[in-house]
């Protein structure tokens, strides 16, 4: 699997297809693993790169102090530059969302259309702070086998496939305690990012699960409202993770965007 020293840290990140660069950027607490799909189904329009942010997956380890959202923006934007390229299409999901948003903001030249799906970009409130910190010292207590299952309620439709939930385990149960702490507080600081979405000139889309308790509809299609341009699109059946619940859907609706 390749790998590639960004900001002094080794970063894996998965590659497949041909054509114009599009990276994707996997949510908490996952790994590239989740773009499973997308990998083989957008390979014949795309060069499809999926990576593992720090501490995630086959990336090296981190210490536990907190993952910045610019910080990780910046590992970003440096791969994309070592992959040779000038700009990419940019699919953030959750987490990956708020990467992108700052990477939009810190990094405007590398971002050539930009997806947001199932993310938001307002600052962490008082008592999601407060829920985060306390997620953390559960991990660290409870150990990751807890968490896994609380996520797979909280992040799957109530209609989930075996599989999708078997996949959603295995990467929360692969992640490392350290990382998952260094996120949460990461997420925690993230500043409000609200003012820059009307600052977004390229093709943007935004997606949404029908299903997703944790970021509704109603508020992905106003974080596209405020995208002068964008597109809007609901996956049907899907909660807050469309790419393993409705794999097939996901990707058609990149490639119908990308078109």
């Amino acid at each position: 699997m390749p790998m590639v020293t960004i900001n002094g840290r080794e970063l894996h990140f998965a590659r497949e297809g041909n054509g114009p660069l599009a990276v994707l950027i996997h949510g908490y607490p996952l790994d590239h693993t989740m773009w499973l799909d997308q990998l083989s189904g957008l390979s014949g329009v795309r060069t499809t790169v999926a990576l593992d942010l720090p501490g995630y997956g086959m990336s090296e380890r981190v210490t536990g102090q907190p993952l910045t959202m610019h910080q990780l923006a910046d590992d970003v934007a440096g791969l994309i530059r070592e992959l040779g390229e000038s700009s990419a299409d940019v699919v953030g999901l959750s987490m990956g969302g708020y990467v992108a948003l700052a990477l939009w903001e810190r990094h405007q030249e590398v971002v050539r259309t930009l997806v947001l799906a199932n993310t938001r970009a307002a600052a962490e409130s008082e008592e999601g702070r407060a829920g985060r910190e306390a997620q953390a010292v559960a991990v660290v207590g409870e150990g990751r086998a807890e968490l896994a299952a609380r996520l797979v309620d909280a992040l799957l439709s109530p209609g989930a496939e075996l599989v999708a939930k078997a996949r959603l385990r295995t990467m929360v149960e692969s992640t490392p305690v350290e990382t998952i702490v260094a996120s949460l507080r990461g997420m925690a600081e993230r500043s409000d990012r609200t003012e820059l979405l009307g600052s977004i000139t390229v093709p943007t889309l935004a997606i949404a699960g029908e299903e997703d308790g944790l970021i509704p509809p109603l508020d992905m299609h106003e974080l596209s409202a405020a995208i002068s341009g964008s597109k809007f699109l609901v996956v049907p059946g899907a909660g807050h993770l469309p790419p393993i619940e409705r794999p097939a859907a996901f990707t058609e609706a990149l490639l119908d965007f990308w078109s």
